[in-house]
């Protein structure tokens, strides 16, 4: 086996997040020769770990659990590895993936390995194509609504993931669901209470207005700018990423969860795709209607409804961090952030229901 001398970990890279020497073993192990000579951190590391890998001629990136892991952390990487393996041979724009580790002896945890895609993320900077070019920036925007329509086409069941979720009632389940997760809050004694404008308004809306579910297809469940790479010389999605949320169920509510989040300039709490946002160029939210469109064959005469739902769950799913902090388990002030953002999506979202 190749020595392990450039498998020196980094100052900030503690042995328990990755034991590169262990890591190199198996990955020997399953085909990858040579070592780890480069390792960079990706994002804040407060949810999973991600790392960008030199491993020999090859630029890899790691995911794994956070460092302190939750119960189904495991769970969530094991679901991840499914998906990328079986989108494999699809035109979804995703990162390919290389190999998976669920012996959690290895590194304590389950973890994978993808090819590193060359891409600019809308929430964290662009390259000179999209800080020059206003049409670049437009045609890649529209295109994050091509790439989710592509998804939302596969077929999930000939790719082997006709048991990743449960379509039957998707939509009927969702209000109920929902509330439950925000009335959990209530166990934060300084949360105690709502919050939160507009919920039941929406609540009986979503439930007077359900629409005729969309056949199933595959749902990204968390698409929105700061989830897809932009190819740094072609206007186009790269890649979508993170896909720990991936399910069977209703796919256009990916639509309406690129919608909730996109950003205006009209003034609302800007959620993802800051950078781009504030280059200008970025098209309007009837134009992504419009680009789906083109790519898919689903009604969306609904797709007010499923933006409402969208930004319903997503103000619940991001006010548990706001009861968090109350509590003094999150950051007070990124808990505040995500309660404007988490009031900002439930405005907007009444202001379609009314």
């Amino acid at each position: 086996m190749p020595g392990v001398r450039a498998t020196i970990q980094p100052d900030w890279l503690s042995r328990d997040v990755v034991d590169l020497e262990a890591l190199t073993r198996w990955g020997n192990r399953q085909g990858l020769p040579g070592t780890v000579s480069e390792v960079t951190r990706i994002g804040g590391g407060t949810q999973n770990v991600v790392l960008r890998l030199r491993w020999d001629d090859r630029d890899l990136v790691l995911r794994r659990p956070p460092e302190h892991p939750r119960p189904g952390s495991d769970r969530t990487l094991l679901r991840e590895i499914r998906v990328l393996s079986a989108l494999a041979g699809t035109d979804v724009p995703h990162p390919a993936f290389v190999a998976g580790c669920t012996d959690t002896d290895v590194l304590g945890v389950v973890f994978y390995l993808m090819e590193a895609v060359d891409g600019d993320n809308p929430g964290e900077g662009l390259g000179e194509l999209y800080q020059r070019d206003a049409g670049a920036r437009h045609r890649a925007a529209l295109d994050t609504a091509t790439a989710i329509a592509r998804l939302a086409a596969v077929d999930h069941t000939a790719i082997g993931l006709e048991d990743l979720g449960r379509p039957e009632g998707f939509l009927e389940r969702q209000v109920p669901r929902w509330l439950d997760h925000l009335a959990s809050y209530d166990a934060v004694p300084e949360y105690r209470g709502t919050r939160l404008p507009h919920v039941d308004e929406l609540a009986d809306w979503l439930r007077a207005h359900l629409p005729e579910q969309s056949r199933p297809g595959l749902v990204h469940g968390d698409y929105h700018l700061n989830n897809v790479l932009l190819d740094p010389a072609t206007p186009r999605v790269a890649a979508v990423v993170d896909w720990e949320m991936c399910t069977v169920g209703d796919p256009l509510l990916d639509l309406g969860w690129l919608l909730v989040t996109w950003p205006d300039g009209h003034g609302e709490e800007t959620m993802t795709g800051g950078p781009f946002a504030e280059l200008g160029g970025l098209p309007e939210r009837d134009e992504l209607v419009e680009a789906y469109a083109r790519g898919s064959d689903r009604d969306l005469s609904a797709v007010e409804w499923y933006t409402v739902l969208a930004g319903f769950k997503l103000a619940i799913v991001i006010e548990g961090t706001y009861a968090r902090s109350l509590a003094g388990q999150a950051p007070p002030e990124v808990g505040l952030r995500l309660h404007r953002s988490a009031v900002a999506r439930l405005e907007y979202a009444a202001t379609l229901a009314r």
